[in-house]
């Protein structure tokens, strides 16, 4: 096979650390950078080739982490700088790479920018932030606008000492930059610049479609009748100057360096909207989350609420992202878990008993088989789940799910004018969909919190650790963890499956059929998303199926050849190449 002519990055698998759940090194039941340290090997030994850390800044933790208080100091909670060196070179002495994530759209209210902005109305640093005066509606001061937080209540917070709102689009902790000042930009870039020195390999940036708000900051139509804040997406997501200051921001400090870059993009289903990020002519990033596919069991209230989805809407949605704009040099960031999600294998797969670890393995061939950058979350090549619906609301520690809780139980606490109210249908959502469920901590092993932490965890381990852990599958080929060590062994031996063209076979099908081919090489993907026997009459629609090789499948298969006729057993998987 010839030398691919790409950049590194686009056959890479990245590994996603929640450092709080990974690893504990000191017993003080929070993970930790010593705690990474020590399981590089393990990354190494399945494949990984970067290593992407969820926020490990100085930070009070209103949203574990995304409200940064100093961007150039790790907090005590994770390490040290020195701790840092530590880690980075024994990520670059295996060969694998570092990104940090980079929150820049909002602080934390104790950072020293705020402190300073909020000191005075004639501080130097008054305008890094959004302030504005409320507004008087009937003889009642009101928020300058009427747009709700991504957390619930108003996006403004008042500060009673100047008696003006500062504008903070998820929690009261964290207010939003004014990335319209020149000032605020700098100090982005600078703070960028500290990080590459030291020798970071790329960020993921968090929220960065955002950055850039609507002049004016005019009120939000309203959707929803019984609230006065209303979702106000439409006037800060992909805003009037966020390209031009993404393209200042490569030309600043990324056009100098080989960096990854992914940008997270909330709020935007419109393909057109996010190519304008990552096109190369563009200069501005390299791929974006997108999360029309992670919407898609989702209803428009919230996602912490489900809503059924069909086979015919998933394939709808990858086989649009798969297509798009590949001549124009458009790059998907392929994923289906992270920390902002509920585990894969209870969404799109089945975490019974008897399907657990079949369904996690075609879903791991459902990643593997896709054109972008592959994106693997802790503990998602373990086939970990949800944990169980019997925990309690006091189990569920994310501000999303506490705030939304909240919010529901005094509404009907309103309605129903009484304080007691029956709040189980929610806890049947949460079970299903809340952030917290990518939060437990790393199932290592069966000693005690699976050997997470000697201590007392941050948060409470899925009670099914003692069965279900990675000393328990790393011996065994039959595991999970297996199968994904071989599965990314079979997509970096084959370019067709990273760079190949997508065409979806048999659009009506219960099965996921999709081919790939690029340069002389051709893959067919055969992927059942139930729990009961398929059949696929491949002759009538792909052609010749003579040549095909038997590479990658989550049964023990018979023959290796791909027959005209083909029947998938439950949530089976497999992959053939010519």
């Amino acid at each position: 096979m010839s030398a691919s002519p790409h950049p590194w990055w686009k056959s890479a698998t990245v590994y996603q650390i929640y450092p709080a759940s990974f690893l504990d090194a000191n017993g003080d039941g929070t993970g930790d950078l010593a705690g990474i340290t020590t399981k590089l090997d393990y990354l190494k030994d399945l494949g990984v080739d970067v290593i992407w850390l969820s926020p490990i800044y100085r930070s009070p933790l209103a949203d574990m982490g995304y409200d940064i208080s100093d961007y150039e100091d790790i907090d005590p909670r994770y390490g040290t700088l020195e701790d840092w060196d530590r880690l980075l070179e024994g990520v670059h002495a295996r060969g694998m790479k570092l990104m940090m994530d980079l929150v820049v759209n909002h602080t934390s209210d104790e950072h020293s920018w705020f402190t300073a902005s909020k000191s005075s109305k004639n501080d130097p640093k008054r305008d890094w932030y959004i302030w504005r005066p409320g507004k008087v509606v009937d003889g009642q001061e009101l928020p300058p606008n009427n747009w709700k937080s991504v957390f619930q209540g108003s996006a403004w917070e008042r500060d009673p000492a100047s008696g003006e709102y500062y504008l903070h689009l998820y929690v009261s902790k964290q207010p939003d930059l004014n990335w319209d000042n020149p000032v605020v930009r700098s100090a982005v870039w600078d703070a960028m610049r500290f990080w590459v020195r030291r020798g970071c390999d790329g960020f993921r940036m968090d929220v960065i479609n955002i950055i850039s708000k609507t002049d004016g900051l005019p009120d939000a139509p309203v959707v929803d009748p019984t609230q006065y804040y209303q979702p106000a997406s439409m006037y800060f997501a992909n805003g009037p100057r966020v390209h031009q200051y993404i393209k200042q921001m490569h030309d600043e400090v990324l056009s100098d360096h080989d960096l990854i870059t992914v940008g997270e993009t909330p709020f935007t289903h419109d393909a057109s909207e996010l190519a304008a990020y990552v096109l190369p002519r563009n200069r501005e990033l390299n791929m974006v989350f997108h999360f029309e596919l992670m919407d898609i069991d989702s209803p428009p209230e919230s996602p912490l609420l489900k809503k059924p989805w069909t086979l015919a809407e998933l394939k709808a949605v990858v086989g649009r992202w798969q297509r798009f704009m590949r001549d124009e040099g458009f790059w998907n960031a392929v994923f289906i878990e992270n920390h902002d999600h509920a585990r894969s294998v209870s969404r799109f797969g089945n975490d019974s008993k008897q399907w657990r670890s079949i369904s996690a393995q075609m879903l791991a061939i459902f990643e593997i088989t896709q054109t972008g950058t592959l994106y693997v979350y802790q503990g998602q090549e373990l086939g970990l789940k949800n944990f169980p619906r019997a925990w309690g609301i006091e189990e569920y520690k994310d501000v999303a799910s506490q705030n939304y809780w909240n919010l529901i139980k005094e509404q009907r606490q309103k309605a129903q004018g009484k304080e007691d109210v029956e709040m189980s249908d929610l806890l049947d959502s949460f079970a299903q969909k809340a952030r917290d469920h990518a939060r437990t901590p790393m199932q290592w092993n069966a000693s005690a919190h699976s050997g997470f932490t000697t201590g007392t965890p941050w948060m409470r381990v899925n009670d099914d650790y003692p069965e279900w852990n990675a000393e328990q599958q790393i011996g065994d080929e039959g595991s999970v963890h297996a199968f994904w060590k071989r599965a990314l062994k079979v997509r970096k031996a084959h370019d067709v499956l990273i760079y190949g063209d997508f065409m979806t076979l048999i659009e009506a099908h219960e099965v996921f059929a999709y081919t790939r081919n690029y340069e002389s090489a051709s893959a067919v993907v055969l992927l059942n998303f139930k729990d009961g026997d398929v059949e696929v009459d491949l002759g009538e629609v792909s052609g010749s199926v003579e040549g095909y090789t038997f590479v990658l499948g989550n049964y023990e298969n018979n023959g290796n050849g791909l027959e005209g006729k083909v029947t998938l057993r439950g949530y089976e998987g497999r992959v053939y190449i010519r």
